[in-house]
């Protein structure tokens, strides 16, 4: 299952996606900005392409947690998504995500104009990685924490394969011939 991970901005989006098994984030492209529908069906050409089954939209919020101005354009944009695609959109708070870019591609000393570049599809790895990390701590989560049970399951296994190994490699013993017996 691939995730897409955006960071929409004024002028450019930053796309990202999932590995298959979602769990790592590398970054796809930077979309240059024209219309909403080219928008729109630049994005619908990569949701085939990747067969993407769910789109994170980083939300651009306050550091004090509340919605500016562009997290209203930022959701309206993404309501208008929602009626051209079929598969879920959901957000993710980015606050930062483009300062982290910022350092991460400072580290990496890219000139000014190759960070200009990429910066916008940086943010949108950290953004998605930020939304699979997350998801991945939840799937955690829901699986059995008492002890007990995972030893059982552990000896329960173990148990079948031996039985699978003993009816597999252990050679049968044949049946003494009924004249020899006599």
């Amino acid at each position: 299952m691939r995730i897409m991970g955006l960071d929409i901005g004024t002028r450019t989006i930053g796309i990202a996606i999932s590995d298959e098994l979602g769990i790592t984030a590398q970054g796809l492209k930077t979309l240059r900005r024209k219309s909403m529908e080219e928008d729109f069906k630049e994005i619908a050409a990569i949701i085939r392409q990747f067969e993407i089954e769910e789109i994170i939209v980083g939300l651009p919020k306050n550091m004090d947690g509340t919605l500016g101005r562009q997290a209203e354009k930022v959701l309206k944009w993404m309501e208008a998504l929602k009626g051209k695609i079929k598969i879920p959109v959901a957000t993710w708070d980015e606050r930062l995500s483009t300062v982290g870019a910022s350092k991460v591609l400072l580290e990496a000393d890219l000139s000014r104009s190759k960070r200009k570049k990429v910066i916008d599809k940086v943010a949108a790895v950290l953004i998605l990685q930020g939304y699979l990390t997350k998801a991945g701590e939840r799937m955690m989560r829901l699986l059995p924490r008492n002890k007990f049970f995972l030893l059982s399951a552990g000896l329960l296994l173990l148990l079948f394969i031996v039985i699978l190994w003993w009816f597999l490699f252990v050679p049968r013993l044949e049946q003494p011939d009924q004249d020899c017996l006599h």
